[in-house]
């Protein structure tokens, strides 16, 4: 359970420092919104 709550942790403070500004991190979770969407629609 450790190692999954580190690696979550690693994960994002990777996906923030990847995040020049809170509108780059908005932009990169609307991306990620969008590709669920259109996985979703294709089943």
């Amino acid at each position: 359970m450790k190692t999954i709550a580190t690696l979550l942790a690693l994960s994002f403070a990777l996906a923030l420092a990847g995040c020049n500004t809170f509108r780059g991190l908005g932009q990169d979770v609307q991306k990620v919104g969008d590709k669920i969407e259109d996985k979703a629609s294709r089943k």
